[in-house]
């Protein structure tokens, strides 16, 4: 049963493919059953010529005055004749109707499936062309719900840029008038600690635009060398005096190239942050599968707070460290940027211990995007 789904798989086409076929095959069974019981029957034909001599020549003689033997007539047959031709025309009919059937089915579904390709593809790019508007009216008044959603959402992000702007501009003009006030302290320790929290401030206001931003902004989707893309993340962190190891090869992915470097850069940063300066990063491809790994030797995170990290602004206990930085807000870009790519994110500890962020892209993207 799993193969014949495999083979068929549950969709509107295939079910409205099935009825008409089932329909046709229903009825071409009854009109021959009908035929069968009800249609004419095959008249008796010539009798067949025969090298014998007549039958009348072969009776015996009877004597004079007797009664002549009667035989009954051969029963004819009540079942008709259905010759060859009529076979074949059966075939022949059944299966240009199956192929109109075929051609009707893929007609009517053909919008469907423009208008679901066309939601998968929302969450990526809003400025894709609209769906056209075809098929029947079921479909016609479905496209163009779906046409002004997407206007309503073009609207609300040129309105939320032009507010991050705004925001982005009246706040950093206190926090400039805040330290250059603080400068004029003359107590030494208090003009650092303000110095400090205004650097704080400005540190969470800039992640927290950047994460509206990266939420926000369109990228183009290209081919991309996992590969070099890493070893080169790998080099940086060796010249900023980190110690990260890589392993394993990737194939060349279509993807969005500064999604997946911001996501992988976040997550490089946590494991160095929290391992003591050392990673490990790991590629593997297998089961249709892009699956890159990136090992800490840190102390872990506990079981219950494993999805509870991926929120906006929620920090552990260690992070609140002035000394460790950090602003709740590395790991949720990462985990959005997987979805924008159509894969996941995903913690865990590992067995020898420290934490394990594994980030899984499919191969084939277009079709995950399709079934999201």
């Amino acid at each position: 049963m799993k193969r014949l789904l495999r083979l068929f798989p549950d969709t509107v086409f295939t079910r409205l493919f099935g009825l008409v076929v089932a329909v046709l095959l229903t009825s071409h069974l009854v009109m021959t059953s009908l035929f069968l019981f009800f249609g004419p029957h095959q008249p008796p034909g010539p009798p067949a010529a025969s090298s014998q001599p007549p039958r009348s020549s072969l009776r015996p003689t009877l004597p004079p005055g007797s009664a002549p033997l009667l035989r009954p007539p051969p029963p004819r047959s009540n079942r008709p004749h259905f010759p060859p031709d009529f076979w074949l025309a059966q075939l022949v009919t059944l299966a240009i109707i199956s192929l109109l059937a075929w051609y009707g089915a893929r007609r009517l579904t053909r919008p469907i499936q423009q208008l679901t390709h066309a939601a998968a593809l929302l969450g990526d790019n809003l400025q894709a062309p609209p769906v056209e508007e075809a098929g029947p009216e079921e479909t016609r008044q479905a496209a163009r719900l779906f046409n002004r959603m997407q206007d309503k959402l073009r609207q609300q992000m040129a309105e939320r840029s032009r507010f991050l702007a705004a925001v982005s501009h009246d706040l950093r003009t206190p926090l400039t008038r805040i330290r250059l006030r603080s400068a004029q302290l003359e107590d030494a320790t208090l003009q650092a600690k303000l110095g400090k929290d205004i650097d704080d401030m400005a540190a969470m206001l800039d992640a927290t635009l950047a994460y509206l931003r990266d939420d926000a902004k369109e990228e183009a989707w290209q081919w991309l060398n996992v590969t070099a893309l890493v070893q080169a993340m790998a080099e940086d962190a060796e010249e900023q005096g980190y110690h990260v190891s890589t392993s394993g090869h990737a194939d060349r992915l279509y993807t969005l190239p500064a999604s997946l470097r911001r996501c992988l850069e976040n997550l490089l940063e946590n494991a160095m942050r929290y391992g003591g300066g050392e990673a490990e990063i790991s590629l593997l491809c297998a089961a249709g599968q892009l699956r890159i790994d990136i090992h800490d030797h840190g102390p872990g995170i506990a079981e219950a707070q494993l999805d509870t990290v991926f929120e906006p602004f929620v920090r552990l206990e260690e992070s609140r460290n002035r000394h460790t930085g950090g602003t709740g807000l590395g790991l949720s870009i990462a985990r959005d940027a997987a979805r924008r790519m159509g894969g996941k994110l995903t913690l865990f500890n590992a067995a020898e211990g420290g934490l394990t962020a594994r980030l899984e892209l499919p191969l084939d993207t277009a079709a995950a995007l399709y079934q999201a």
